[in-house]
């Protein structure tokens, strides 16, 4: 009898670790995030860093970023002024500057976010040609809710490789149908966490950028 018992725990413990190894790899979003070092993150501080946008053939726009990530504040800077805010502070009580802080840390940041974030659902399709390189890839729609967020309903197609890493995304405004395809590229290592800080359009012009780059 206890042989048997031992042998009914036995099978039952391999079933649910099965099924927990099948829900886990089910979870695409975890994969990206960890892919750029996301159990690394708890390692840091904060992170200081230069946002910089070709805005027409002329005009570069940059915002200067220090996120003090343990103090929950942060740092701005541009050409004219300078000054720090509370992360903790209610939506309706923070400078208008935070949502370039979201926008910005997102165009960094994404894959960390879809650990962070909650409000958004997201789909899966394989074998999906990337839309500039034309690349197979692994495709994931990232829909966010109604609900949260300065921009609520966006989406974005992020086509993935076989790491995991987003080498390619379209952004929707709203989840509208069209989008403008950009790549993620020039990933540089910090303190275990991994950042593109080059996005190019289709074209192959340099469109988004990062400098200035502290990890600590």
């Amino acid at each position: 009898m206890r042989v048997k018992q031992i042998s009914i725990l036995l099978f039952s413990l391999i079933i649910i670790a099965a099924c927990g190894k099948s829900n886990e790899e089910e979870i695409l979003p975890l994969k990206v995030a960890k892919a750029y070092g996301f159990d690394n993150f708890e390692k840091v501080n904060s992170i200081a860093y230069t946002w910089n946008v070709q805005v027409d053939s002329v005009r570069i726009v940059s915002r200067n970023w220090k996120w003090n990530i343990k103090e929950s504040s942060v740092f701005y800077a541009d050409s004219d002024t300078s000054f720090s805010y509370s992360l903790d502070l209610p939506k309706d009580q923070k400078p208008q500057i935070d949502k370039g802080f979201i926008n910005d840390k997102y165009w960094l940041m994404f894959p960390f976010q879809l650990v962070w974030d909650s409000g958004y659902s997201y789909e899966v399709e394989e074998n999906v040609p990337a839309p500039i390189s034309g690349t197979p890839s692994t495709k994931m729609i990232v829909v966010y809710n109604n609900e949260d967020g300065y921009t609520p309903g966006d989406a974005y197609d992020l086509y993935l490789d076989d790491n995991f890493f987003i080498k390619e995304w379209v952004f929707r405004r709203g989840n509208g149908p069209e989008g403008r395809a950009i790549t993620w590229e020039s990933e540089k290592e910090f303190k275990g966490i991994k950042l593109a800080t080059e996005h190019r359009n289709d074209k192959g012009a340099l469109f988004i950028w990062f400098t200035n780059l502290e990890v600590n």
